[in-house]
């Protein structure tokens, strides 16, 4: 394990030494019964005086936390601490934590501004389609308000996005495709179904934040490669694979979140041939489909669903509470993917995915789509005039979607910008949330259509000054 010096003074180095080893013990690096570093050796590695390490080992002794042995040593107490994902890697300031910008943005008030959530508001969404699809959910036969659905999920759902993903030039068949929960769920499902605790995973950096947090909880190693305006660095990309061998690698196609960029044609046959030689399967998350005005490369129309899974949902078009998302496979995987959404959650949510049919189905949601789309055309360059009059630079200019990746002045840090409009009751997203690499401390994520609000600019002007 990589070990990091302890740069305190004082009584506060004891604390220091216990809350490495407390976060040890959390992230299951040290598991009940484990034997712990020698006094001596914890002390050279974290660079602390013998004495130190002792008076930690004491304090920890006298909580439970650990026991000792005499003539043997010091051991983990067999009753761990709770799993805890925010103890897992080094203490991170909270302002960019990967959970920072999704606690703060879901537990914000109403009143309060969310710039840097990742949803639109509800005012935006096709909310009379969906008032339409519960009336008729009311009346529907008992079994589809009481029943579990089936393991696969609900066939006329299934053929419909069998039919809109052969539109973006990927052949599905409906028995390919696998109904979840979420978005978020698809991607929980397949960590359990490929990889093992260890095992290694490519992101991009930046990159949507939980996925970070998704793989933390599953115990993965974590490597990000720099993305481009048009997709991942391929030389990075290339470099990555052959030295870390990893299982994964998950990324969005289409629409970047949280840069805006689209994938180009020849990066994404480069990516697959490279994931070809390294035997590298490649989880494509497409859930801002909606949001394109055309088509971009997908990977999975490439590859033909061999080596690349296709993921999405509708949370970002239709609605969040709503919470059903779907994966797309090679047939050979299905069947396990099933026991496993079996095991995981049993039946899945039949009504949620009654109403999401009933929705896309329904005649409006397209006419709600276009207009969604020149409205997100017209927030973006809005938005983009305003940051740019105030020093705040995308980095670049999207084709679609409702995210603008921007560059703060010289040396100003977002996590400060962050955490002083917390204080003012204004959500921001700072961009080391997005970063496994922790190198984007000059960015900010927007979210346009929460990013109107005149108050906004002004409390940005302010703090910048």
């Amino acid at each position: 394990m990589k070990q990091s010096s302890v740069r305190m003074t004082g009584s506060s180095k004891v604390t220091a030494v216990m809350a490495t080893i407390r976060q040890r013990i959390a992230g299951r690096s040290l598991t009940p019964g484990a034997k712990l570093p020698s006094i001596r050796g914890l002390a050279t590695s974290l660079k602390v005086s013998a004495s130190t390490v002792v008076a930690a080992y004491e304090r920890l002794v006298a909580e439970g936390a650990i026991l000792s042995r005499p003539g043997s040593g010091f051991y983990v107490a067999s009753q761990a601490a709770p799993f805890a994902l925010s103890e897992i890697g080094p203490k991170l300031d909270r302002t960019v934590d990967p959970f920072w910008v999704s606690r703060q943005s879901l537990e914000a008030g109403g009143g309060d501004l969310k710039p840097g959530c990742g949803w639109l508001p509800p005012s935006w969404l096709p909310e009379e389609g969906l008032r339409r699809a519960l009336r008729g959910l009311a009346r529907a036969e008992g079994e589809v308000l009481a029943d579990y659905g089936s393991p696969l999920g609900l066939p006329p759902l299934r053929q419909f996005i069998a039919r809109r993903m052969g539109e973006r030039g990927i052949d599905a068949a409906p028995d390919q495709i696998l109904l979840t929960e979420s978005g978020t769920q698809a991607i929980d499902l397949l960590c359990r179904f490929l990889i093992e605790p260890g095992d290694t995973v490519v992101i991009d950096d930046p990159c949507y934040f939980n996925f970070q947090a998704l793989l933390r909880a599953h115990r993965a190693k974590v490597v990000g490669v720099p993305y481009t305006p048009s997709g991942p660095d391929l030389a990075r990309f290339g470099q990555v694979l052959a030295e870390h061998r990893p299982r994964l690698y998950i990324t969005n196609s289409a629409i970047h979140n949280p840069t805006g960029a689209v994938l180009s044609a020849v990066t994404a046959h480069k990516v697959l041939k490279l994931a070809d030689q390294f035997a590298l399967t490649i989880v494509e998350d497409d859930i801002f489909a909606d949001f394109e005005h055309a088509p971009a490369p997908r990977l999975a129309a490439f590859d033909g669903l061999e080596r690349v899974i296709h993921i999405g949902s509708f949370s970002k078009t239709l609605s969040a509470s709503a919470r059903c998302g779907f994966i797309a496979a090679r047939p050979a995987w299905v069947e396990g993917l099933i026991d496993l959404k079996i095991a995981t959650t049993f039946g899945g949510g039949r009504l949620a995915a009654e109403m999401v049919f009933r929705v896309l189905s329904d005649g409006g949601y397209r006419k709600q789509m276009e207009g969604l789309r020149t409205r997100l055309s017209h927030a973006r360059f809005e938005v983009a005039s305003r940051l740019k009059a105030i020093g705040i630079t995308p980095w670049l200019d999207p084709e679609a979607g409702m995210f603008l990746w921007c560059r703060l002045p010289e040396g100003v840090d977002a996590g400060q910008i962050a955490r002083a409009a917390l204080a003012e009751r204004v959500v921001l997203a700072p961009g080391n949330a997005f970063s496994v690499s922790q190198t984007a401390t000059g960015f900010l994520r927007f979210n346009v259509s929460q990013t109107l609000d005149p108050s906004v600019f002004e409390l940005l002007r302010r703090l910048l000054r």
